[in-house]
């Protein structure tokens, strides 16, 4: 009996070296459309589907190898004397290889001008069929999905036949690539009616790096990659120097861009363990990381830094005499890139589009489920916040206000934030109770703290939070509101003639 092997596939890289590899050890070759007409040009000899299949492809190529004469090739059990006869009997020949990737349905749908109609005619249909077919009867048949495979498959061949291990893994993940597909596909198909939250989620991630270990050496870890990451995404960063990225740095690096993001003017982020040490805006970006730095020039050290802006020499000197893990921004001058380029260990990324993004889901595993929810990324609604208390805030006081809730929303709760209208003063982070984030807040500015004002990221339960403020001599005061206690805090601001306002949102971050 032939050797028979059938190949279709829409990405053509190395397909010819391929094909003559097998025409080589003497496999027939059944082919369809593109993938026949390239061989035929490269002049390797190829069976037309149609000339197996006895029918012509038909619905405009919707219909060409869902037939049994190609599916009963590939799910054969040649071992099984049953089967040896219903091939002979209908003159089926059985194949060895299978060779296929599917329609480009992720690129289709990449493009800007991409219509419904588009999307739909690139879900493949025979391609995934074949594909299962082979995989599931992998004790017999070869299946093969990318270019990368070609030569393993080859010298295997070349030494008698593809062993039974490396089969059961090439179809294992061929049915990772047919799941992969077809949870695109429905994701397409559920954002296109608007399901948010379907009574399935199929999602669908590429490995992009396996990293040295996770949070700790202990733990193994790995980078993975969205399909259609958006623009702003951290996967979409330009390393121009320094080591890989951890798992820590990844993490600390896309908490730094989600806050950066928050700001319209020049703004510098530094980030350590998920919540930001030291945030600073100004005229310039040189003008922004000083006030970041001096937000706390301690707790930056080892920490991430993230901009809005490019980089140029006068901020880069300034970088060069803190020990960084990643300097994150739009772009670097080249003079920029000269100052620092010296520390090799040092990361430095580019990433062009800083945007918060608008309606993404967030995922978060549990032991055996999964949590998901929309991203935190609504912006202050300035109609929407109230003045509670008999002062309201001068003109300086809201500017500063607004300043401490974009960053508040970003600090792990139980969050306060001390700043002025252009730079945190101290930030008091993950605390079990909201008086115990305060004081560490209210420490780290010390005196600076006078004139300040302070943000929260959830209501005050009690009036001991803006006690603490008002003697440090904290001004002003934002929070949510909406505790049945909230009436306690208005008027102990009241006392210390602290204006206060409420948003009506809160910001909890775990």
């Amino acid at each position: 009996m032939a050797r028979r092997a059938l190949i279709s596939v829409s990405n053509k890289e190395g397909l010819v070296e391929f094909a003559q590899a097998l025409a080589a050890l003497e496999f027939e070759l059944v082919s369809t459309g593109g993938t026949a007409r390239t061989l035929k040009e490269a002049g390797i000899p190829v069976i037309e589907v149609e000339s197996v299949t006895g029918f012509p492809e038909i619905l405009d190529g919707r219909v060409k190898t869902l037939h049994p004469k190609i599916h009963g090739g590939l799910l054969a059990k040649l071992e099984e004397p049953a089967h040896l006869d219903t091939l002979r009997t209908h003159g089926i020949v059985p194949f060895e290889l299978v060779c296929v990737n599917l329609y480009p349905f992720q690129a289709t749908i990449s493009k800007p001008d991409c219509t419904t109609d588009d999307a739909i005619e690139n879900i493949d249909i025979g391609g995934p069929s074949m594909l299962r077919s082979a995989a599931k009867n992998h004790e017999y048949v070869t299946v093969i999905v990318e270019p990368e495979d070609y030569l393993l498959v080859v010298e295997e061949l070349k030494r008698g036949g593809v062993e039974a291990a490396l089969r059961r893994k090439l179809a294992a993940k061929a049915f990772r690539h047919t799941a992969a597909y077809d949870a695109l596909v429905a994701r397409y198909l559920t954002d296109l009616v608007g399901e948010e939250f379907p009574e399935r989620m199929t999602l669908t991630y590429e490995l992009e790096q396996n990293l040295r270990y996770g949070e700790n050496p202990q733990q193994r870890a790995a980078f993975y990659r969205a399909p259609l990451a958006p623009a702003h995404s951290l996967v979409q960063a330009k390393k121009l120097q320094g080591k890989e990225l951890s798992y820590n740095n990844i993490n600390d690096a896309n908490a730094a861009l989600a806050l950066v993001a928050e700001f319209a003017e020049p703004a510098a982020v530094a980030m350590k363990h998920m919540n930001p040490c030291g945030v600073g805006i100004g005229n310039t970006v040189e003008e922004a990381f000083s006030r970041a730095f001096a937000s706390d020039p301690v707790s930056i050290f080892g920490g991430i830094v993230a901009f809005n802006r490019p980089v140029d020499v006068a901020t880069a000197k300034m970088l060069h005499q803190v020990f960084l893990e990643i300097i994150i921004a739009p772009s670097f001058s080249a003079e920029a890139l000269h100052v620092l380029q010296d520390k090799k260990n040092l990361r430095l990324l580019t990433l062009p589009a800083v945007d918060p993004g608008q309606g993404a889901l967030r995922y978060m595993s549990v032991p055996g489920g999964m949590l998901a929810q929309t991203e935190d990324d609504g912006a202050l609604d300035e109609e929407a916040l109230r003045v509670v208390t008999k002062r309201e805030p001068t003109s300086r006081e809201l500017r500063a206000l607004k300043f401490g809730w974009k960053v508040c929303k970003h600090v792990k709760s139980n969050a306060i934030v001390v700043n002025t209208s252009e730079m945190t003063l101290g930030v008091g982070a993950g605390q079990m109770n909201r008086v115990g984030a305060a004081e560490i807040a209210l420490r780290q500015a010390k005196s600076k703290a006078q004139g300040a004002v302070l943000a929260s990221d959830a209501f005050f339960p009690m009036d001991d939070t803006v006690e603490l403020a008002a003697k440090a001599g904290i001004t002003a005061i934002i929070q949510p509101g909406g505790s049945i206690r909230d009436q306690d805090s208005i008027v102990k601001a009241d006392q210390y003639g602290i204006a206060m306002v409420f948003t009506g949102v809160r910001h909890f971050k775990h």
